[in-house]
């Protein structure tokens, strides 16, 4: 399998960001709006009300974007990857509802997390109700393979989701533990988003398994990037308040880069911080402080764009069209956000 492998440019990312994406896929994107809308409807009152509160709440939907584009560039002709999309953002809606209640998150996308205003028992209800949604648009579809990809996602998201509670405030948690979290978590639901495109377009396997390559390393490359901007990005990047994961207690990469690297002294820092909650506004500080001192961010972000350059290699496979270079700048877009 050939491959490509060219510099991340962060500057022409800043420029032109997901837009090429955006317009590739807007009038299909229109149709998957209209069918997630027409999907959350229930003559359960609670059920369309806590949907919408999400799926309203201004994510950018680069996932289901993803699927569209990756049929697209197949030359697919049809509507199955409209229905796909659509179950694919379902799938990421109800992990975020989930996720909120598991992290006991206060804030999503910059507004109230579902659960304080419905409640933790409503929030995972209705992510549930998500997924059984997304799988009855899958079986819609009538194909076996892309089914087959989707639903292991949902294994594996949700493996992914109790692994990570084996690492939660556990300072102990090696790199190669913490990669395999967001591979789970993150990685496996991008990887199915561009995988299930080519199936559906009766693609050759070569294709198919280096579009699942690109979704896998963008969606690692992503979570990397959303880590480092924890610690110092802006809410509007992040989608959340800056520190929120260092006030939940959570280890991530710059964390653990920085707790490895760190004196007795340091470490017992990272200790009241992450195990005994010690979080406040100069916990932060110092923690921000500590991470810069270590090299933690830029080594996180340095590994991010590894994956992202391993991304665009894997669109090697596929033919220079306008939707290759729209998915490449989509990694751009990605790296950028930290710099």
């Amino acid at each position: 399998m050939s491959g490509v492998v060219l510099p991340l440019e962060s500057k022409k990312a800043a420029q032109n960001g997901i837009d090429p994406l955006i317009e590739l896929v807007a009038d299909d994107m229109k149709k998957v709006n209209s069918l997630i809308l027409s999907k959350t409807g229930s003559e359960v009152e609670m059920i369309p009300e806590v949907a919408k509160h999400l799926i309203d709440s201004g994510g950018k939907r680069l996932r289901p974007m993803i699927t569209l584009a990756s049929a697209q560039m197949c030359g697919y002709q049809g509507d199955a990857h409209v229905t796909l999309a659509a179950s694919v953002e379902f799938m990421h809606t109800a992990t975020l509802l989930h996720d909120d209640v598991v992290d006991e998150s206060d804030m999503r996308r910059g507004k109230l997390a579902a659960r304080m205003l419905w409640g933790n028992e409503a929030s995972v209800l209705v992510g549930d109700f998500l997924l059984g949604q997304a799988f009855r648009m899958m079986v819609e579809v009538g194909s076996l393979p892309a089914l087959d990809v989707l639903s292991h996602a949902a294994t594996v998201i949700a493996e992914g989701e109790v692994l990570q509670l084996s690492t939660a405030k556990n300072l102990e948690t090696t790199e190669d533990e913490y990669l395999e979290v967001i591979r789970s978590k993150t990685a496996a639901l991008f990887a199915a988003a561009a995988e299930v495109g080519p199936i559906i377009a009766g693609e050759n396997a070569s294709r198919i398994s280096g579009l699942r390559s690109y979704g896998n390393n963008l969606g690692l490359a992503f979570q990397l990037i959303d880590d480092a901007l924890d610690y110092g990005g802006n809410k509007g990047d992040l989608g959340k308040n800056i520190g929120d994961d260092f006030r939940e207690g959570k280890v991530t990469l710059p964390v653990i880069l920085a707790y490895r690297r760190g004196n007795e002294e340091e470490r017992r820092f990272w200790q009241d911080a992450i195990v005994e909650g010690k979080t406040g506004d100069e916990a932060l500080q110092k923690a921000i402080e500590l991470l810069a001192a270590h090299g933690a961010i830029s080594d996180t972000v340095s590994r991010a764009r590894h994956y992202a350059e391993m991304a665009k290699d894997a669109l090697g496979t596929m033919p220079e069209s306008e939707h290759r270079s729209a998915l490449v700048d989509v990694l751009e877009f990605c790296v950028s956000r930290a710099v």
